[in-house]
Protein backbone atom coordinates (compact mmCIF):
# COMPACT_ATOMS: atom_id res chain seq x y z
CA UNK A 1 0.00 0.00 0.00
CA UNK A 2 2.76 2.55 1.06
CA UNK A 3 4.05 1.81 -2.32
CA UNK A 4 1.32 2.20 -4.24
CA UNK A 5 0.73 5.42 -2.36
CA UNK A 6 4.49 6.73 -3.51
CA UNK A 7 3.89 5.54 -7.01
CA UNK A 8 0.53 7.86 -7.53
CA UNK A 9 2.51 10.91 -5.53
CA UNK A 10 5.33 10.52 -8.63
CA UNK A 11 1.85 11.35 -10.87
CA UNK A 12 0.36 13.92 -8.57
CA UNK A 13 3.18 16.36 -7.89
CA UNK A 14 4.56 16.86 -11.63
CA UNK A 15 0.59 17.78 -12.34
CA UNK A 16 0.76 19.92 -9.48
CA UNK A 17 4.29 21.60 -10.29
CA UNK A 18 3.26 22.60 -13.41
CA UNK A 19 0.31 25.16 -12.33
CA UNK A 20 2.43 28.15 -11.67
CA UNK A 21 1.82 32.30 -11.00
CA UNK A 22 0.73 34.65 -14.08
CA UNK A 23 1.63 38.26 -12.28
CA UNK A 24 -0.06 41.39 -12.93
CA UNK A 25 1.82 44.31 -12.76
CA UNK A 26 -0.82 46.06 -10.25
CA UNK A 27 1.06 42.54 -7.68
CA UNK A 28 -2.14 40.36 -8.17
CA UNK A 29 -1.65 37.16 -9.60
CA UNK A 30 -3.59 34.38 -11.33
CA UNK A 31 -2.92 30.57 -10.76
CA UNK A 32 -2.12 29.02 -14.48
CA UNK A 33 -1.79 25.73 -15.61
CA UNK A 34 -0.35 27.26 -18.94
CA UNK A 35 -0.22 30.27 -20.91
CA UNK A 36 0.83 32.15 -24.22
CA UNK A 37 1.40 35.56 -25.94
CA UNK A 38 0.19 36.47 -29.05
CA UNK A 39 0.46 39.96 -30.23
CA UNK A 40 -0.89 42.57 -27.19
CA UNK A 41 -2.87 39.53 -25.94
CA UNK A 42 -1.77 37.00 -23.56
CA UNK A 43 -4.10 33.58 -23.44
CA UNK A 44 -4.01 31.44 -20.29
CA UNK A 45 -5.86 28.82 -18.68
CA UNK A 46 -7.26 29.51 -15.10
CA UNK A 47 -7.22 26.94 -12.91
CA UNK A 48 -9.67 28.16 -10.46
CA UNK A 49 -12.46 28.88 -13.77
CA UNK A 50 -10.82 25.52 -15.37
CA UNK A 51 -11.36 27.85 -18.25
CA UNK A 52 -9.30 29.71 -21.01
CA UNK A 53 -9.27 33.39 -20.51
CA UNK A 54 -6.86 36.30 -21.95
CA UNK A 55 -6.03 39.72 -21.19
CA UNK A 56 -4.19 42.60 -22.50
CA UNK A 57 -0.02 42.02 -22.12
CA UNK A 58 0.53 45.41 -20.94
CA UNK A 59 -1.52 44.64 -17.71
CA UNK A 60 1.17 41.26 -17.24
CA UNK A 61 4.69 41.41 -15.60
CA UNK A 62 6.27 38.68 -17.70
CA UNK A 63 9.26 38.98 -16.53
CA UNK A 64 8.64 38.45 -12.75
CA UNK A 65 6.77 35.86 -14.10
CA UNK A 66 9.33 34.05 -16.48
CA UNK A 67 11.61 34.50 -13.64
CA UNK A 68 9.76 32.57 -11.61
CA UNK A 69 9.10 29.78 -13.68
CA UNK A 70 12.70 29.36 -14.22
CA UNK A 71 13.78 29.06 -10.73
CA UNK A 72 11.07 26.08 -10.79
CA UNK A 73 12.43 24.58 -13.45
CA UNK A 74 15.59 24.57 -12.26
CA UNK A 75 14.61 23.31 -9.10
CA UNK A 76 12.43 20.22 -10.89
CA UNK A 77 15.45 19.46 -12.79
CA UNK A 78 17.84 19.12 -9.82
CA UNK A 79 14.92 17.13 -8.04
CA UNK A 80 14.64 15.15 -10.95
CA UNK A 81 17.97 14.47 -10.78
CA UNK A 82 18.05 13.67 -7.26
CA UNK A 83 15.65 11.16 -7.30
CA UNK A 84 17.86 9.46 -10.79
CA UNK A 85 20.70 9.16 -8.27
CA UNK A 86 18.90 7.89 -5.74
CA UNK A 87 17.45 4.91 -7.38
CA UNK A 88 20.75 4.20 -9.35
CA UNK A 89 22.28 4.06 -6.09
CA UNK A 90 20.33 1.76 -4.78
CA UNK A 91 20.21 -0.42 -7.94
CA UNK A 92 24.36 -0.55 -7.32
CA UNK A 93 23.79 -0.95 -3.39
CA UNK A 94 21.32 -4.28 -4.80
CA UNK A 95 24.10 -5.32 -7.70
CA UNK A 96 26.49 -5.11 -4.88
CA UNK A 97 24.94 -7.31 -2.49
CA UNK A 98 23.83 -9.81 -4.68
CA UNK A 99 28.22 -10.09 -5.20
CA UNK A 100 29.04 -11.25 -1.27
CA UNK A 101 27.91 -14.76 -0.06
CA UNK A 102 25.63 -16.14 2.61
CA UNK A 103 27.81 -17.73 3.90
CA UNK A 104 28.88 -16.21 7.02
CA UNK A 105 32.48 -15.15 6.74
CA UNK A 106 34.52 -11.71 5.65
CA UNK A 107 34.57 -10.80 2.37
CA UNK A 108 36.23 -7.82 -0.11
CA UNK A 109 35.62 -6.50 -3.61
CA UNK A 110 39.11 -5.72 -5.34
CA UNK A 111 38.61 -4.88 -9.14
CA UNK A 112 35.16 -6.15 -9.15
CA UNK A 113 36.46 -9.49 -7.79
CA UNK A 114 35.23 -11.34 -4.57
CA UNK A 115 38.08 -11.95 -2.26
CA UNK A 116 36.91 -14.77 0.46
CA UNK A 117 39.34 -14.29 3.77
CA UNK A 118 39.97 -17.46 5.81
CA UNK A 119 39.09 -18.17 9.24
CA UNK A 120 41.71 -17.46 11.84
CA UNK A 121 42.90 -20.53 14.11
CA UNK A 122 43.53 -19.12 17.20
CA UNK A 123 44.49 -20.73 20.36
CA UNK A 124 44.14 -19.14 24.42
CA UNK A 125 47.97 -19.30 25.99
CA UNK A 126 47.32 -18.77 29.76
CA UNK A 127 50.24 -16.76 32.03
CA UNK A 128 51.44 -19.96 32.71
CA UNK A 129 52.75 -20.81 29.10
CA UNK A 130 49.57 -23.66 28.94
CA UNK A 131 48.29 -23.43 25.20
CA UNK A 132 44.47 -23.71 25.33
CA UNK A 133 42.76 -25.15 21.74
CA UNK A 134 39.62 -22.80 21.47
CA UNK A 135 37.24 -22.94 24.66
CA UNK A 136 33.20 -22.47 24.61
CA UNK A 137 31.80 -20.70 27.73
CA UNK A 138 31.85 -20.96 30.87
CA UNK A 139 35.67 -19.85 30.68
CA UNK A 140 36.01 -18.22 34.22
CA UNK A 141 36.86 -21.44 36.22
CA UNK A 142 39.31 -22.56 33.06
CA UNK A 143 41.21 -19.47 32.83
CA UNK A 144 41.70 -18.02 36.10
CA UNK A 145 44.32 -14.93 35.83
CA UNK A 146 46.13 -13.83 32.85
CA UNK A 147 46.17 -14.72 29.18
CA UNK A 148 45.74 -13.76 25.54
CA UNK A 149 44.10 -14.81 22.83
CA UNK A 150 46.96 -15.36 19.85
CA UNK A 151 47.05 -15.94 15.98
CA UNK A 152 50.21 -17.91 15.11
CA UNK A 153 52.71 -16.65 12.99
CA UNK A 154 54.54 -13.31 12.59
CA UNK A 155 52.37 -11.83 9.82
CA UNK A 156 48.83 -12.38 7.98
CA UNK A 157 49.26 -13.78 4.56
CA UNK A 158 45.99 -12.13 3.83
CA UNK A 159 47.93 -9.28 2.07
CA UNK A 160 45.66 -5.89 1.75
CA UNK A 161 47.07 -3.07 -0.24
CA UNK A 162 44.77 0.10 1.10
CA UNK A 163 44.90 1.76 4.36
CA UNK A 164 41.19 2.14 4.67
CA UNK A 165 40.09 -1.43 3.20
CA UNK A 166 35.81 -1.77 3.04
CA UNK A 167 34.91 -5.67 4.05
CA UNK A 168 31.85 -7.20 4.16
CA UNK A 169 31.34 -9.02 6.94
CA UNK A 170 28.43 -11.76 7.43
CA UNK A 171 27.67 -12.39 10.78
CA UNK A 172 27.13 -16.05 11.98
CA UNK A 173 24.13 -14.61 14.66
CA UNK A 174 23.80 -11.34 16.04
CA UNK A 175 26.88 -10.60 18.22
CA UNK A 176 29.26 -7.70 18.35
CA UNK A 177 32.23 -6.83 15.69
CA UNK A 178 35.27 -5.18 15.64
CA UNK A 179 38.36 -3.84 13.65
CA UNK A 180 41.75 -4.97 16.07
CA UNK A 181 45.05 -3.66 15.90
CA UNK A 182 47.03 -7.56 16.62
CA UNK A 183 50.43 -6.90 19.07
CA UNK A 184 53.34 -8.73 17.85
CA UNK A 185 55.12 -11.22 19.96
CA UNK A 186 57.19 -14.15 19.09
CA UNK A 187 56.14 -16.13 16.57
CA UNK A 188 52.37 -15.26 17.21
CA UNK A 189 50.07 -11.74 17.17
CA UNK A 190 48.39 -10.92 20.39
CA UNK A 191 44.63 -10.27 19.38
CA UNK A 192 43.40 -9.75 23.04
CA UNK A 193 44.82 -9.71 26.67
CA UNK A 194 42.00 -11.40 28.98
CA UNK A 195 41.74 -11.02 32.67
CA UNK A 196 39.30 -13.87 34.69
CA UNK A 197 38.93 -13.61 38.42
CA UNK A 198 38.73 -16.97 40.57
CA UNK A 199 34.85 -17.65 40.94
CA UNK A 200 33.90 -15.60 37.86
CA UNK A 201 32.48 -17.41 34.63
CA UNK A 202 33.13 -14.15 32.60
CA UNK A 203 36.51 -12.92 31.28
CA UNK A 204 37.37 -9.32 31.20
CA UNK A 205 38.96 -9.04 27.45
CA UNK A 206 40.98 -6.34 26.49
CA UNK A 207 41.49 -5.45 22.39
CA UNK A 208 43.22 -2.27 20.50
CA UNK A 209 40.32 -1.61 18.10
CA UNK A 210 40.14 0.39 14.94
CA UNK A 211 37.58 2.80 15.29
CA UNK A 212 35.09 2.23 11.85
CA UNK A 213 32.36 3.31 10.24
CA UNK A 214 29.58 0.11 9.50
CA UNK A 215 26.75 0.00 7.33
CA UNK A 216 24.16 -2.74 7.50
CA UNK A 217 23.30 -3.93 4.15
CA UNK A 218 20.77 -6.51 4.98
CA UNK A 219 18.55 -8.30 7.42
CA UNK A 220 19.88 -11.02 7.92
CA UNK A 221 23.26 -9.44 9.36
CA UNK A 222 25.70 -8.29 6.20
CA UNK A 223 27.96 -5.45 7.15
CA UNK A 224 29.85 -2.97 5.46
CA UNK A 225 32.41 -2.06 7.39
CA UNK A 226 35.75 0.11 7.04
CA UNK A 227 38.07 2.29 9.00
CA UNK A 228 37.61 6.02 9.85
CA UNK A 229 41.09 6.97 9.56
CA UNK A 230 44.12 5.47 7.43
CA UNK A 231 45.41 2.39 9.23
CA UNK A 232 49.43 1.96 9.51
CA UNK A 233 50.80 -0.68 7.93
CA UNK A 234 51.12 -3.57 10.02
CA UNK A 235 48.55 -6.80 11.07
CA UNK A 236 44.49 -6.33 11.70
CA UNK A 237 41.98 -8.73 12.12
CA UNK A 238 38.11 -8.43 11.79
CA UNK A 239 36.30 -10.32 14.98
CA UNK A 240 33.09 -11.82 15.22
CA UNK A 241 32.27 -11.73 19.32
CA UNK A 242 29.92 -11.78 22.26
CA UNK A 243 31.90 -10.03 25.46
CA UNK A 244 33.46 -11.73 27.93
CA UNK A 245 32.27 -15.59 26.48
CA UNK A 246 35.58 -16.63 23.91
CA UNK A 247 32.88 -17.53 20.97
CA UNK A 248 35.39 -15.62 18.60
CA UNK A 249 35.40 -15.63 14.83
CA UNK A 250 38.77 -14.13 13.61
CA UNK A 251 39.55 -13.40 10.00
CA UNK A 252 43.26 -11.29 9.56
CA UNK A 253 45.00 -9.86 7.57
CA UNK A 254 47.91 -7.05 7.28
CA UNK A 255 47.90 -3.85 5.96
CA UNK A 256 51.13 -3.22 3.70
Amino acid sequence: MRRLLFLLSLVVLPLLAANSKLYMKDGDFQIVREYTVDGDRVRYYSVERSEWDEIPVELVDLKRTEAEAAVRREVQVKQAQAVDEEDQAARDLRAEIRKIPQDPGVYRLENDQLRIFKLADWKVRTSKGRTALKILTPVGPMLTGKSTIEIPGEHSPEIVLEDRPEFYLQLAQLESFAIVKLTPAKDVRVVERLTTLPGNVETEEERTAVEIFSRQLSENGLYKIWPQDPLPPGDYAVIEYIEGKLNHHIWDFRIQ
